[in-house]
């Protein structure tokens, strides 16, 4: 299963809004086929395993199969996994997590058991639906998973009073903050940050694909020269209908050049956070980073959607400026789950819980 896990991991950024998966085929105590889903709209993990396999000549007759999500049984973009298993005659097939999918929950282990195949369910399950946490949220709730990602100074700090913050983590932290952007389907900032920090938000240090860059501009305030207004990735930007009606030649030009500008009824600029999750689902957006800054923190926070956040600590002071949480109203939790170093940079990974 752990192989399974590692296999999946290599589909980080290219199959949302399905889920990472690998699956392993093991016969006669040896490993004779594996495979990963790589692509969304591409064959299945299951599929690549056993293609694996035939190609190398190997008879799969009474072969077990090892995936960390349960195998699909309906028709989507590709036939039904469940199919595949059954008509090379496997013995067993050993699951990691049931597929929190309407279309499948259950049906695939069913389909399985009801034509003499043995499953084996709950293998490593709490990691199995860890490395899935997006697509299980998205899933269930038609909403994406909501992660904060936010470097700040020992003491708390996010910028100095003038607002300016470059650079407060290394290299190998910043390098870590492309690879998290490259395997969510998109990055959220505010207003204010794209005035103070003029930001691409697309992927450079690492290998990965752009993610679609969104801007929450209740006022309609950012420059139209911006640099996220410039690059070649696909962006969406959110504002009050208001004050979008009051500047429509800079929201002409800007659909022009391709940003999807969405207007909301919002509150004098305040925009509903819920709102914007929910137009994300509708567009098969399954994961959001939120990058920045204090005043996004705050309102995901405040309206609770947020599920984690990853908080990179430098040794840096800054003493005084703009604190990493601040005008938070509800009460969280967070229960932190691993620490990575880089260096003198920290990294925390913690998961929300609301109270």
């Amino acid at each position: 299963m752990q192989q399974c896990f590692t296999l999946a991991r290599k589909g980080a950024g290219n199959v949302s809004p399905n889920p990472m998966v690998g699956a392993v085929i093991v016969k006669n105590g040896r490993k004779i086929g594996e495979g990963y889903h790589r692509r969304y709209g591409g064959p299945h993990a299951e599929v690549n395993a056993i293609r694996y396999a035939l190609k190398r000549k190997h008879d799969l007759a009474g072969a077990t199969i090892y995936v960390n999500l349960e195998p699909c049984s309906h028709y989507g973009k590709t036939p039904p996994c469940v199919e595949a298993i059954i008509k090379h005659g496997f013995q067993r097939v050993v699951i990691g997590s049931i597929d929190p999918n309407p279309l499948v929950a259950g049906r695939g282990i069913r389909n399985l058991r009801e034509h003499g195949i043995q499953c084996t369910v709950g293998v490593s399950a709490n990691e199995a639906k860890r490395l899935n946490e997006s697509f299980f949220k998205f899933i269930q709730t038609n909403m994406p998973f909501v992660a904060i990602k936010a470097a700040q100074t020992s003491d708390g700090f996010i910028a100095r009073e003038d607002g300016s913050s470059k650079w407060i983590t290394n290299s190998k932290s910043r390098a870590f903050g492309h690879q998290l952007r490259s395997q969510y389907d998109a990055v959220l900032v505010g207003a204010h940050t794209v005035m103070m920090d003029n930001p691409e938000l697309t992927v450079r240090m690492v290998k990965g694909r752009n993610p679609v860059r969104i801007i929450l501009d209740g006022k309609f305030s950012t420059p139209i020269h911006s640099k996220i207004y410039q690059s070649d990735a696909p962006t969406i930007l959110y504002t009050d209908r208001k004050f979008a009606k009051e500047h429509q030649k800079k929201l002409s030009a800007l659909r022009v050049v391709g940003i999807d500008v969405v207007e909301l009824k919002g509150a004098e600029g305040k925009l509903n956070i819920r709102q914007i999750l929910k137009d994300l689902g509708r567009r098969n957006i399954a994961s959001v980073l939120v990058e920045g800054g204090q005043r996004s923190y705050a309102a995901f926070l405040n309206a609770k959607c947020v599920d984690k956040i990853w908080l990179f600590t430098s040794p840096k002071k800054f003493q005084r400026g703009v604190k990493t949480f601040n005008g938070i109203s509800v009460s969280y939790r967070r229960s932190r789950r691993q620490m990575k170093r880089f260096s003198t940079n920290t990294l925390c990974e913690y998961d929300i819980t609301f109270r």
